[in-house]
């Protein structure tokens, strides 16, 4: 076990974990918290004890993440096997830029069947019931995963390793945005403007309010990124434009209750 590589990822995993998730429950839950209440997804806070849930299980998380990227990146019997370069020049920047609209479409896909199958009822209390005891889901759920679901979860690290070249700042990057979308979808807050639900392009796109409903229902809208596969497969709640449409509609005179 190298433990300076384990350490070094749980610094970097981490670090973007709290430092994104921070910076959003600073913003909306404790600096903003009575002046977009009215725009809250869910007219109510969750509790203290959901908080200091969501942060544990991503934690655990947060562990098993590093220890596969100890065990793809410097296992002397795994790492030699990836698909893994160093060098820009050896692909060209063309499909350096390329990879990441791939990546977003891999993980979503990956994401949504995966996503599907931990709710059949002989899987779900074992891999996500976690993750779904936040019906009220704040910044800090976006890695709140049972350890078996975070298994399910890096799983998408191996794909990308063992499937297309990957330069080693593409991780870096991808998975920066990806923290950054998770928590705006665990937020509970929609940013998106009025009517993009019903729009050309973010009818194809998955918001906060969608996440959201997942959360609060447990059915229905499966997607990460993208709400293609929920649209192909009719997953997509039927309630979720008038949803979407009541929070953009509501008027500030909506206080938050201590």
């Amino acid at each position: 076990m190298n433990w300076s590589f384990f350490f070094k990822s749980i610094w970097l995993i981490g670090g973007r974990y709290f430092m994104m998730a921070g910076l959003a429950f600073l913003l909306f839950y404790i600096v903003w918290r009575n002046r977009f209440f009215y725009q809250k997804i869910q007219t109510r806070f969750p509790k203290n004890q959901d908080y200091l849930r969501e942060i544990f299980y991503s934690f655990l998380t947060i562990c098993i993440f590093s220890f596969v990227s100890v065990v793809l990146f410097v296992h002397p019997q795994v790492a030699p096997h990836t698909t893994r370069y160093l060098q820009i020049s050896d692909y060209g920047w063309t499909y350096y830029f390329m990879v990441y609209p791939l990546m977003f479409i891999m993980h979503d896909t990956y994401f949504y069947f995966s996503h599907r199958l931990m709710h059949h009822k002989l899987l779900f209390k074992w891999f996500h019931l976690v993750h779904h005891k936040s019906t009220n889901p704040s910044p800090w759920a976006a890695y709140a995963f049972h350890p078996l679901e975070a298994v399910v979860e890096v799983g998408i690290v191996i794909i990308f390793l063992f499937t297309i070249p990957i330069h080693k700042s593409h991780l870096l990057i991808f998975f920066l945005m990806m923290i950054i979308y998770n928590v705006y979808g665990h937020l509970g807050y929609e940013l998106y403007p009025k009517g993009f639900s019903k729009s050309t392009v973010g009818r194809w796109i998955n918001t906060s309010v969608n996440h959201n409903q997942h959360h609060q229902y447990f059915t229905g809208n499966y997607g990460l990124y993208f709400l293609f596969w929920d649209r192909i497969f009719g997953t997509v709640r039927e309630d979720y434009d008038a949803k979407y449409e009541e929070v953009k509609m509501r008027q500030n005179t909506i206080t938050a209750r201590v």
